[in-house]
């Protein structure tokens, strides 16, 4: 009798807490603030710092191992932890600020999120970096397609040109069909959807006692990460000295790159990235500095010659950079035509179902608080007119000025290239949608090939850097908006607010991320294959474009034959992947991730492991709080030691060398 009553409760207080939830979204419905008071003075001031320091770190990480973790989420709890600090602050002063609404928190996130993207996808560690003499002059200047002057110095005021007339189209792109995409398609967005359930969480009673304890983690990590880097600083006077270069495995393993470098951003990257990514980096690590590139070492003189420098194409570095190379035109071409197929599967299956409608009503077993959101969104409508507008100023505006940046690229490349764009954007933020996968960077290497083909011998290289960098841009940013829509869509969010936010971030984006650049690109040794900044897609797609001029002559002896055997392993591996059990396909690596290291190095894999043996250890020890803790924690981590880059560059440009080389001998060398 009592376990009856007891369900009874049971089942009573699951009614009501459902009547309490409909009751809440109700509420919230008639509690959201007009479009243009959604978009506050300081959610921009937040929005631009949070740009600022995260503009940075992805500098950083695309310079050195070319590897970005989706921030999406990280860049939502840092928003939420500046606007709170600011009340409080406020309340303290016995001020009166206006609530702080989840609305609020999604335009600094989108915002946010639109500044630092810039620094992601602006071709700074790859097609624009590529562009510069030493990237150029590691090429090869013997090499037939590599004609001389075909490179061009990065310079703030040409590369904030370029970044403002060629990333605005994106936004305007697929604008028309937001409605379909979110509403009639129901496209899932992942990422976008993650973030609008973390926002969502923040801003309920309970979320924000949640949001208390990722707040504090946070902020301990970031001052841990902070101090960290400081005191590593003062035991780093010299080359290759200091904890960055601490043998923790030996100094044989050492000599090939296999150690722990105490970065604390690549351990928070490894703690956001799955255990498959991280796994993945270091069976790619193994397999080229562990057993490959000592085994092509030891045929020097045999396939190629021993008087080549180590960093000639025709010698080792030649091997390192094509077998990348296919690995990563291997995998990016299996998800292409994955990506494909299930697009045109399921819009196949859409238009189908559309036809098949009978006269019974679509919403009809539809949650009503789905159906205001779908209301709402469709409410707040941006005129069509205003779109196909900007999309053709925004054309004719690219299709005059970069060819008198870039003459190699003639006028015609570029207006095909904006006529083909809506519908390559369509094409990638349906499968973004479906399967979270950005392949934005899979469409420009495809037009990097055929304008480097297209342009002849002499202009081919830059025009097809910069035909790359004109796609991927479009493409990508069409993709990220549509990611914000879906969030905007969940969080209640106008689409007018979030599109504007999202063009004030773009705008500060193409101011941002090249003045960060600039710190590096001034401060340290950009482009060294042996320092710290290595910038390995620079040379990757330099060279991309150099095989389009001239096909396979490039290739140093036997390299060819290598090529096509990882080119064909990282098919294999894509497809047994999807098609075996998925308690198998989980534990084949990653071929896009086992190309890193080849040219990079195996510290980073390593570094990226810790954080995912951080994570599987605080699962296996307390689940709940590791779910609720582990991305405060790595935000933390990745915050501190980027911000610590702002001082050491000071630093850098004063002059000013740390006091202490710590560095390693054998005993015998003593």
């Amino acid at each position: 009798m009592m376990n009856a009553d007891r369900e009874d409760g049971a089942v009573l207080g699951m009614e009501i807490e459902g009547e309490e939830e409909r009751g809440k979204e109700m509420e919230d419905l008639k509690r959201i603030p007009p479009w243009k008071k959604q978009i506050t003075v300081r959610g921009v001031i937040a929005s631009a710092l949070i740009g600022i320091i995260y503009s940075v770190i992805v500098t950083k990480l695309n310079l050195t191992t070319g590897l970005v973790p989706n921030l999406n989420v990280s860049a939502a709890l840092l928003a939420y932890v500046l606007i709170q600090f600011w009340c409080k602050l406020l309340q303290k002063a016995n001020l009166v600020s206006t609530p702080f609404t989840k609305q609020e928190n999604t335009v600094i996130q989108t915002c946010a999120v639109a500044c630092y993207s810039i620094a992601v996808g602006g071709g700074f560690g790859s097609y624009l970096l590529g562009l510069n003499k030493k990237t150029y002059e590691q090429a090869g200047v013997d090499t037939v397609g590599n004609v001389p002057g075909s490179h061009k110095e990065p310079k703030l005021d040409w590369i904030i040109g370029f970044l403002f007339v060629s990333s605005f189209v994106g936004l305007l792109a697929l604008v028309p069909l937001r409605k379909i995409m979110i509403i009639d398609y129901k496209l899932a967005y992942p990422s976008g959807t993650a973030t609008a359930v973390l926002i969502n969480g923040f801003h309920t009673p309970k979320g924000d006692n949640e949001a208390k304890k990722q707040v504090r983690g946070f902020v301990k990590f970031f001052s841990f990460s902070f101090l960290w880097s400081f005191f590593q600083w003062f035991y780093s006077g010299g080359a290759k000295c200091g904890f960055s270069h601490f043998p923790t495995l030996g100094l044989q393993a050492w000599k090939h790159s296999f150690y722990f470098d105490f970065s604390m951003t690549y351990v928070g990257a490894g703690m956001i990235c799955s255990h498959l990514v991280n796994l993945s980096l270091l069976v790619g690590a193994i397999a080229s500095w562990g057993i490959m590139w000592p085994l092509i070492g030891e045929r020097k003189g045999s396939w190629f010659p021993a008087t080549l420098p180590p960093d000639s194409m025709k010698s080792l570095n030649g091997y390192k950079v094509f077998i990348s190379i296919a690995l990563i035109l291997g995998d990016g071409l299996y998800n292409f035509l994955r990506t494909v197929f299930y697009t045109s599967r399921s819009i196949f299956a859409a238009m189908n179902k559309k036809n098949s409608r009978t006269s019974v009503p679509e919403t009809k077993d539809e949650p009503l608080e789905n159906l205001q959101r779908n209301e709402f969104f469709i409410r707040e409508s941006i005129p069509l007119w205003v779109a196909c507008v900007g999309y053709l100023v925004f054309v004719v505006i690219s299709t005059v000025i970069i060819p008198i940046m870039f003459p190699e690229l003639k006028w015609y490349f570029v207006l095909v290239a904006y006529v083909l764009a809506p519908a390559l954007s369509f094409c990638n933020a349906y499968g973004a949608g479906l399967t979270d996968m950005n392949m934005a960077y899979n469409y420009g290497k495809v037009a990097l090939f055929i304008l480097a083909a297209l342009s002849g011998r002499e202009n081919g290289v830059v025009a097809g850097l910069v035909g790359c960098g004109l796609i991927k841009s479009i493409v990508s940013i069409s993709s990220d908006l549509m990611h914000d829509f879906k969030t905007g869509h969940l969080t209640l969010t106008s689409p007018r607010s979030m599109l504007l936010s999202q063009a004030l971030g773009t705008a500060m984006g193409c101011i941002v991320a090249p003045l960060s650049f600039f710190l590096f690109y001034k401060t340290f040794d950009v482009g060294n294959p042996d320092g710290e900044y290595k910038a390995p897609y620079a040379l990757i797609y330099r060279n991309m474009a150099i095989l389009g001029v001239e096909g396979f002559s490039t290739l140093p002896q036997h390299c060819l034959q290598l090529c096509y055997g990882f080119f064909a392993f990282a098919m294999v591996a894509n497809l047994l992947k999807d098609v075996s059990p998925k308690n198998v396909g989980k534990w084949i690596p990653l071929p896009m991730a086992m190309a890193v290291p080849f040219l990079v190095g195996a510290s980073f894999a390593i570094d990226m492991c810790m954080g995912s043996l951080v994570v599987y250890t605080w699962h296996r020890l307390n689940s709940k709080k590791a779910t609720l803790m582990v991305p405060a924690v790595a935000s933390g981590l990745i915050c501190g030691d980027g911000l610590w880059i702002l001082p050491q560059s000071i630093l850098a440009l004063a002059k000013i060398k740390a006091p202490i080389c710590m560095t390693f001998l054998p005993a015998n060398a003593s």
